[in-house]
């Protein structure tokens, strides 16, 4: 992204007028931001962003239905590169430090000037600069991570007549700095990424491994090298870090390399490994996905996704659906939850309903759900506590609020509308 081009932005808060004031008031443009839409609500602010994809959510941290903290995650979840900053009170410092992890650029105290906030901006615009910045034209490596990709490459790339002994391997690993002790028994993955221009043309160069590896330092050890026109990462860590971050990080490489960049970048996934001679079989799936992947597109491609199972598109995401109408009443239902239900990344299956479905996951879920809660709204004498527990809301109010947006009236008002159409009594 050139230096003179516009940062967009999502503004949410429940205080209507504080709302209203940041949205009319600050020039947005003067501060280098677009800005693109405004919610009163967690649920809102987190659409708007499926939708906009935005660089930059300015969000109060004490918000309805989905706190700032648990917007700052979901967001993460679905768009990694936005970047967020919090208005909050005083109170919630120690609060909102939790979310540190979730690329919070920024923490304003309120009450804050329109004045405050604007110099902030500008201070946030530069942060945003200097990141893409740095992205762009991230350092080589120095000696340490040299001896360690020079360590990690063989292993990767050869496929060895006579392999070393695991114990072997592992010594060399950590004289080269990758392991860091004999007690340092981490998994691997292997992802492989290539860089495209507008032109379909290849762009990977030797400092695009610098730039991968400094994204990946948020969430998992990793190593990278330039071999052959393509960046090769070794990821480590244990299961766990892998199912909670990988994907993430899957997808923010190619959405950083959009913004900052302004080119596609293609990455394929290999399976997790648990030995240092698994990594060149690891390079050889994800070079398979990297293969197979839709060359058309940026994004993500996973090895596990080209399984015959769910490989087809528009049958998983049929899959997916089935599912989702059987499970729409489990309060815990994520995109996350249900793919792994699937054995697919989050990445394939987040495409895959938006190219079929032609919506997102949240919006069809919170769509089934309301068309059960319309169901039991009209057709029983169910107390909402109830409807919203069995529509899987364990907020009464929050539940109103998204059936007074899908049906265009509170759940009581649409039933003291059918009772005194039916002439009978309030409801």
């Amino acid at each position: 992204m050139a230096g003179s081009a516009r940062y967009t932005v999502v503004v949410a808060d429940d205080e209507d007028e504080l709302r209203e004031a940041v949205c009319t008031m600050i020039p947005w443009e003067e501060y280098g931001f677009c800005l693109v839409g405004s919610a009163s609500n967690g649920l809102d602010a987190l659409q708007l962003v499926e939708k906009y994809e935005p660089d930059l959510l300015l969000t109060d941290i004490r918000m309805p239905f989905i706190s700032g903290i648990e917007l700052a995650r979901q967001v993460r979840e679905v768009r990694p590169a936005t970047n967020i900053a919090f208005l909050s009170g005083y109170d919630d410092f120690a609060y909102a430090q939790q979310a540190i992890q979730y690329n919070i650029i920024s923490y304003m105290l309120k009450p804050l000037t329109i004045e405050g906030l604007g110099r902030e901006l500008r201070v946030i615009r530069e942060k945003i600069d200097a990141q893409y910045a740095l992205f762009r034209k991230a350092v080589p490596p120095g000696g340490e991570q040299r001896l360690r990709a020079a360590a990690v490459m063989p292993l990767v790339l050869d496929e060895y007549a006579e392999p070393e002994s695991e114990a072997q391997l592992g010594a060399w690993a950590r004289e080269a700095g990758l392991l860091r002790d004999a007690d340092d028994r981490p998994c691997y993955t292997v992802m492989v990424s290539v860089l495209l221009g507008r032109d379909g043309a290849g762009r990977t160069t030797p400092a695009f491994a610098a730039s991968i590896d400094q994204l990946a330092a948020k969430y998992l050890r990793s190593v990278s090298f330039f071999s052959g026109g393509k960046v090769v990462t070794v990821l480590l860590g244990n299961q766990s870090d892998f199912e909670e971050y990988l994907h993430i990080l899957a997808d923010e490489i190619p959405q950083m390399a959009q913004r900052a960049l302004d080119g596609r970048c293609r990455v394929g996934v290999s399976r997790m490994v648990h030995s240092l001679s698994g990594l060149h079989g690891a390079y050889r799936e994800a070079v398979e996905a990297l293969r197979q992947a839709d060359g058309s597109e940026g994004g993500a491609q996973f090895i596990r996704d080209l399984a015959p199972a769910v490989r087809g598109g528009e049958l998983l995401c049929q899959r997916a659906l089935e599912l989702l109408d059987g499970r729409y009443t489990d309060a815990d239902l994520s995109l996350v939850s249900l793919s792994a239900s699937l054995d697919v990344s989050p990445n394939h299956l987040s495409a895959c309903i938006k190219k079929y479905a032609g919506d997102t996951f949240i919006n069809l879920l919170i769509r089934r759900r309301m068309e059960a809660a319309r169901e039991l709204v009209t057709g029983t004498d169910l107390k909402l506590q109830e409807v919203a527990r069995r529509c899987g809301y364990t907020d009464q109010h929050y539940f109103s609020y998204c059936f007074k947006k899908y049906c265009g009236e509170s759940p009581n008002a649409m039933r003291r509308r059918l009772n005194a159409e039916k002439g009978g009594g309030g409801g």
